[in-house]
């Protein structure tokens, strides 16, 4: 198995108001981080998703979340044909029931911004759908097939 090089870290100096670093150190507390490095580090690639988002053309990966009301199977089946409509962009789903009626769906996601963006404005407009969240990270999934391409075409530093 080969691994990639650990990347090179960059010393960085920050000055912050007195408040500001306090509730830093109160949120490495609380989540039981090693570092304030480690917090900062996860606060800047989230803001970097973020950033990502509203830039034309970026492919992002990620999830979407929802929860609905699935009173009738009509909510299910316009979930169902939204996505079908984004079958690039939608590499899988789970499902759970929730209580009163409530379903908590997850969909992991790929593909450019933009159309991620019109997948979550699509499902925001089904009546029962209550909740919806895009998180993305700029990471990507690798490729898992290629057409055409005989399994050996995958170069050994990708296949597991």
């Amino acid at each position: 198995m080969t691994f990639a090089p650990i990347s090179q870290l960059a010393r960085l100096s920050v000055s912050l108001p007195a408040e500001l670093l306090a509730q830093l150190d109160a949120m490495v507390a609380e989540r039981n981080l090693p570092s304030r490095s480690q917090m900062i580090a996860e606060l800047i690639r989230h803001e970097l998703a973020e950033h990502s988002e509203g830039r034309a053309g970026s492919v992002l990966a990620g999830t979407i979340t929802l929860i609905y009301r699935a009173d009738s199977g009509r909510v299910r089946q316009a979930l169902a044909q939204t996505q079908c409509a984004y079958l690039m962009e939608v590499i899988s789903s789970q499902h759970v029931f929730l209580e009163d009626d409530q379903s908590l769906e997850v969909l992991l996601v790929q593909g450019p911004s933009g159309r991620l963006q019109s997948l979550c404005d699509d499902l925001r407009k089904i009546r029962g759908v209550q909740q919806i969240k895009l998180v993305t990270t700029t990471a990507l999934l690798p490729p898992l097939h290629a057409h055409g391409e005989p399994a050996s075409a995958v170069p050994q530093s990708k296949a597991k």
